[in-house]
């Protein structure tokens, strides 16, 4: 058998599948339809310093090799996580990261105070959340908004802190530079592209919120180019993401430079897509002559 293990933030995976914030909620449910200790990771859904209830109307839209989705952040909330979710969280034999979101910067800072001391093993910061104060631009859209929430986070948690970064970036590699300069021990993207779709019968936008994040095989091709842009211009590792449905996928990313890859969208057409990849990407590497997944990292 091929030898699958990594390092990411000095913790050794199993191999590099990580589960996808907002795909696999805490682990919970996937967990009675296969032995999800076989993953490398799992991203628990999004965390905001307050719980939201989500968005109204149409969540979820499926889309040519892909889908949309309006969620709206849906969760407990942090003391929320902490109190009723962190227990069973924290058992998970597999690395567990804890993604983390805001309105403000302050709501980021509290929250990543609130999880310092908690049991799991790395924080993930989605910067692609809308600054509430700042007219609702997201933070990952300017280098230089990222740089004061990512050094304001860095100044609050020892965990290990990996920032997810959005497509919609104004500079998606100067972004990743600015993370990294403040501290970041990890970069992670794509997060999912804004897109729309309209329902021509109803003749209006399809959400409430008229846009939605795009995600799916559509948008690898371009998930894959970032994700090379970027770790050829950082030295943190990177996980990749955006349209992973096979083990062949994974091997692209890994052969870009990611160090792992996070699988989203392709836990609602394979709830046991996990387990799956895994196993095609041991038979793949083996005929192919692949002992480490260190061989193939970054060839391209």
């Amino acid at each position: 058998m091929a030898d699958l293990r990594v390092n990411l933030c000095g913790f050794e995976l199993k191999n590099p599948i990580i589960m996808a914030s907002g795909t696999f909620g805490f682990g919970k449910e996937y967990g009675e339809i296969y032995d999800i200790s076989l993953l490398g990771g799992i991203s628990s859904k999004g965390l905001t310093l307050i719980a939201k209830p989500g968005n109204e109307g149409m969540r979820v839209h499926e889309t040519p090799s892909g889908m949309m989705n309006s969620v709206g952040l849906e969760n407990p909330g942090v003391q929320g996580f902490i109190d009723r979710e962190l227990d069973d969280f924290s058992k998970i034999d597999t690395c567990r990261i804890v993604n983390l979101g805001g309105g403000c910067e302050d709501d980021y800072v509290e929250g990543a105070r609130l999880l310092d001391d908690k049991d799991f093993d790395i924080v993930e910061l989605n910067i692609s959340c809308p600054n509430v104060k700042h007219g609702g631009m997201a933070f990952g859209i300017k280098s230089e908004v990222a740089r004061e929430v990512v050094r304001s986070v860095r100044k609050a948690t020892k965990k290990p802190l990996i920032v997810k970064l959005s497509p919609n970036a104004e500079d998606i590699v100067e972004m990743a530079k600015v993370c990294q300069e403040e501290g970041a021990d990890g970069i992670s993207l794509v997060n999912t592209f804004k897109a729309m779709a309209i329902d021509i019968h109803k003749r209006r936008p399809v959400f409430n919120n008229v846009t939605a994040g795009l995600s799916g095989p559509a948008i690898k091709p371009i998930a894959l180019r970032m994700v090379y842009e970027v770790c050829q211009a950082v030295t943190i590792p990177v996980v990749g993401m955006g349209g992973i449905m096979t083990a062949e996928d994974v091997i692209e990313f890994i052969m870009a430079g990611a160090t792992c890859i996070q699988i989203g969208t392709a836990n609602f057409t394979n709830p046991r897509i996990g387990q799956d990849i895994i196993a095609d990407l041991n038979r793949f590497m083996d005929e192919n002559g692949i002992k480490s997944l260190d061989e193939i990292r970054g060839i391209i």
